[in-house]
């Protein structure tokens, strides 16, 4: 008698969300005028959120201290987000629908097989970054949220993610950047308060 090794079941993004996204890449297919700018800003548009977090660090200088521990912890929140996105990516090993629907259309080149699809990561950077800095000021964090739904969207729209790829990172960026900002404002602005009375006085305050 032989025993048979339990194989690990990879995602099929497919069968939960691929109609909607085949609808969203057929308007793709139709919208040929909006397709450059799209793969521009998808390609690109990751580091208009480190622009985003230097602006939130410059307005907390004129802020309490724990703003400014928020503004700080701004950049740990999402490379946090990134770690912990990356591992559940390992976890679910979905297959890009490049690879499960290869008719769709396609916008972004299909990555290798080993770059799998959920969830996005594009998304949780913008989301945790975008979390982060609505604790540090309302109004670039809401800025900064529209910024990341956009790049949730354009991550569907060039082909590369399903929706729910999306959906899942924009919550798992949100929750990992609150965690850590949240707790950098509550914890770390003593620290922060004595640091702005030393050397470092013009970088803080």
């Amino acid at each position: 008698m032989t025993s048979s090794t339990p194989t690990t079941q990879a995602l099929d993004g497919a069968s939960i969300d691929g109609g909607l996204y085949g609808d969203i890449t057929d308007f793709a297919r139709h919208t040929h005028w909006l397709n450059g700018p799209v793969f521009a800003y998808t390609s690109y548009g990751v580091a208009l959120f480190a622009v985003f977090m230097l602006a939130g660090w410059w307005i907390a200088r004129r802020k309490d201290a724990s703003v400014m521990a928020a503004a700080l912890s701004a950049p740990i929140a999402v490379v946090l987000a990134y770690v912990v996105n990356d591992a559940v990516k390992s976890v679910f090993t979905e297959p890009r629908p490049c690879r499960a629907l290869p008719h769709d259309f396609l916008i972004e080149k299909c990555p290798p097989v080993n770059d799998y699809a959920f969830p996005s990561n594009h998304t949780t950077v913008a989301a945790a970054a975008a979390v982060a800095l609505f604790l540090v000021d309302r109004r670039l964090g809401a800025i900064a949220a529209l910024a990341a739904l956009l790049m949730g969207a354009s991550r569907v729209y060039v082909g590369a993610h399903y929706p729910h790829d999306v959906l899942v990172a924009l919550v798992a960026g949100g929750v990992v950047a609150f965690v850590v900002t949240w707790s950098a404002r509550r914890y770390a602005a003593p620290m922060v308060a004595r640091l702005r009375g030393g050397a470092l006085k013009p970088l803080l305050a």
